[in-house]
């Protein structure tokens, strides 16, 4: 049986649609529909399916098929504007007016959705939900035609063809603004951070009034964790707009990044004082005060900013993934009330992390999967991710990076002061860290950007990374090497040695091993169940989308054990592997062998790690200011009947 082409399908539909043959294009949606198994394709039929029986004004019917489709595609910004139409056809102009909004939450560039919001906030007297909704018309309104297509396509997730777009609009309008400022934006989706970085620069080179590209600009540093000109560029956006709440946040974002933590909260303070209602700015000061290890602090941030926007669901998880706050039942039942309410996606899966963490807590297993098993499903959905080019990307890596580059000597940087920590998130990666950064010779840091920075810069020449690798001279190696010593210079205390904890860095100790020869690598390995599950159940501020599904976990581990195999192949005796069971069961013998690893002599406050003050911004903050406990080592067993998938995936089962 031939596969159905969706696409084409489509295309016919909306062809039909466009000349007035309904009949048709229904036929077309009724034949194929239930046969097409990528759920993107299928969530497009069954829009166009909605927009027939709205234009037949068969509303109930549009609404079932659009209730068919945000299973499917909960952020398909279209649908919700769909849905508004619908409903202010059936005079529902309060749920009408919530569908539009969500429409402009998920594509901010769908026109039509905040015309329609102008027209309800007008009718409802709310002026500043009028203005502003006036100066969305206006700013869109003001973009060249293809940059607003190009603008809706990304919303969609039609990446490629946004770029494509994008593209050919400035070969014809070269270093125009809004198309640099564009495709830096599909840059950043499609994680070509080293193209959007270069043009955001240039953009903000060219055009340094244009505020736009100054603040992608600005969140793109940021992501980068390229704190130091985060900085440079919220002071001089500052002084243009003294209170603007976004960039001074980030600013203090980038000062807590930098380890200033006194500093960072002086400026959140700064501004709760003179404007205390922003619950944004009062989650960020908890965070800040959660890194500094004031959870008293921290906790009150998090229930000011859920007191003033009780819907603001990451309050609910960051009070959760305290992992010691404990929800009262008027708590419970209050997010539970408020669950079933309309919320934001964004809102709705923090709030779904949070109940979750609750019921755990309670010991109410069964329930607690339920809901990790919905939030996790509707943050894969939203993710867009696809465990199959992390499959191809470790089969690339074993294939670059064969037997003659461990043949490379000491070609590179000969400086010896990195200490990477590589795995798994949640495989006890911050707590390898933290009894390390308890030595004298040691400067514990953060989650470095850097090494991913550099192979994403060797991906632009003939040949892709991590190809690239094997055509880089000494000469380039020794000054990529000497470019990550410089770059991280400014998370470092004056110590001997620093730690580079960035779990994802596994994909690339051929590139470390090719510019740092001489660096330390330390593997952070954990018992695939208990690691893959407890990543299962945490939400993360960003990144690791491979965590959000039992299938895509438990493959993810799999292909992450497969390139540690080569690794360890490759570089005999070179990376140690520190597995989580031994640092449980033997803490001194396992401090002895990573000190003896690392070169440095035994001290005793490495054993007494929880009373080292240092800022932690992972999910472990909490576990590594306390004495080992074993507690965590089997708490996916409560929740064994479950998690069928993951053992498949893994293809392995519990005993």
């Amino acid at each position: 049986m031939m596969e159905v082409d969706g696409q084409d399908i489509a295309a016919q539909v909306k062809r039909a649609v466009q000349q007035a043959r309904l009949a048709e294009a229904k036929s077309l949606i009724d034949m194929h529909l239930d046969s097409l198994a990528d759920e993107r394709q299928k969530a497009e039929l069954l829009y166009l399916d909605a927009v027939i029986y709205r234009i037949q004004k068969n509303y109930s019917e549009a609404l079932s098929s659009l209730t068919r489709l945000l299973v499917l595609r909960p952020d398909y910004g279209r649908a919700y504007q769909e849905k508004g139409y619908c409903l202010l056809a059936l005079e529902a102009n309060k749920e009408a007016a919530a569908c539009f909004y969500h429409a402009t939450l998920h594509n901010p560039a769908l026109l039509p959705s905040w015309q329609q919001l102008i027209i309800i906030y007008q009718q409802q007297e709310q002026h500043n939900a009028f203005a502003l909704a006036q100066q969305k018309v206006a700013a869109l309104n003001s973009l060249p035609k293809p940059v607003l297509g190009g603008y809706d396509l990304m919303y969609e997730g039609a990446f490629h063809a946004a770029d494509k777009v994008c593209r050919q609009f400035l070969q014809e309008n070269k270093h125009h603004p809004e198309g640099m400022v564009l495709l830096a934006e599909i840059g950043m989706q499609l994680n070509v951070f080293y193209e959007a970085e270069f043009l955001l620069e240039s953009c903000t080179t060219l055009y340094p009034e244009n505020q736009a590209a100054a603040q992608s600009y600005l969140n793109l540093l940021y992501k980068l964790g390229k704190y130091e000109q985060v900085i440079k560029v919220a002071d001089r956006l500052l002084k243009q707009q003294p209170e603007n709440v976004a960039v001074s946040v980030t600013k203090a974002n980038a000062v807590v990044g930098l380890g200033q933590l006194d500093d960072g909260i002086a400026i959140f303070m700064e501004r709760l004082e003179a404007q205390e209602n922003l619950p944004g700015v009062w989650l960020a000061l908890g965070h800040a005060y959660k890194a500094k290890g004031n959870i008293a602090h921290a906790l009150h941030a998090y229930q000011k900013a859920a007191s003033l926007t009780p819907e603001l669901g990451d309050a609910y998880w960051s009070l959760a993934n305290t992992k010691t706050y404990t929800f009262s039942d008027q708590e419970i039942e209050a997010m539970q009330q408020l669950e079933s309410t309309s919320l934001s996606i964004e809102n709705r899966i923090h709030l779904l992390f949070a109940l979750a963490k609750a019921q755990e807590d309670r010991q109410h297993y069964d329930e607690a999967f339920q809901y990790y098993a919905r939030a996790n499903s509707l943050k894969l959905r939203t993710s867009r991710f696809n465990i199959e080019p992390v499959e191809r990307a470790v089969e690339a890596q074993i294939e670059a990076c064969p037997a003659e580059l461990s043949g490379l000597g000491d070609a590179g940087c000969d400086i010896a002061d990195p200490i990477f920590i590589v795995g798994l998130p949640r495989a006890g990666s911050t707590l390898l860290e933290q009894i390390l950064a308890s030595h004298s010779c040691v400067d514990g840091t953060m989650e470095l950007h850097n090494i991913m920075g550099i192979a994403a810069s060797l991906g632009g020449g003939k040949k892709a990374y991590p190809h690239s690798l094997a055509d880089l001279t000494s000469e380039q190696r020794r000054l990529l090497g000497q470019k990550y010593i410089d770059d991280t210079r400014c998370y470092r205390a004056g110590a001997p040695y620093f730690i580079d904890k960035m779990p994802n860095n596994f994909m690339h100790i051929g590139l470390i091993k090719s510019i740092l020869p001489h660096a330390k690598i330390i593997d952070a390995r954990r018992e695939p169940f208990a690691c893959c599950f407890s990543g299962y159940k945490q939400l993360f501020g960003d990144g690791q989308e491979f965590t959000y599904g039992l299938n895509e976990i438990g493959r993810y581990y799999v292909a992450y054990e497969k390139l540690m195999k080569h690794w360890d192949e490759l570089f005999p005796g070179q990376i140690l592997r520190v597995q989580h069971e031994d640092v449980l069961d033997d803490l001194e013998g396992q401090v002895h062998r990573m000190l003896d690893y690392c070169g440095l002599p035994f001290e005793e406050q490495c054993l007494s790690f929880y009373n080292t003050e240092r800022v932690v911004k992972t999910p472990s903050s909490q576990q590594v200011r306390q004495p080992i406990y074993q507690t965590g080592r089997d708490q996916w067993r409560h929740f064994e009947s479950h998690l069928q998938p993951l053992f498949d995936a893994l293809n392995r089962y519990p005993a």
